[in-house]
């Protein structure tokens, strides 16, 4: 899986979940989304579809 491609699933399955449950007065919360990341990615690795080396590059993309 390419960076590109985890952050369009993360767009697309995890982020509105955030939006729903902790930005419900409008105001994005950057700690929640960037936790959500981490834990996205670190699922990733976990489960192998990216590399440690992937996990450890990757950076919390724009829309946390």
């Amino acid at each position: 899986m390419t960076k590109a491609q985890a952050v369009q699933y993360f767009k697309a399955w995890i982020l509105p979940t955030i939006i729903q449950t902790q930005e419900q007065d409008g105001k994005k919360d950057s700690g929640a989304r960037s936790q959500e990341w981490h834990w996205f990615t670190d699922s990733l690795c976990k489960e192998g579809t990216i590399t440690q080396s992937q996990y450890m590059r990757w950076h919390t993309p724009h829309c946390c």
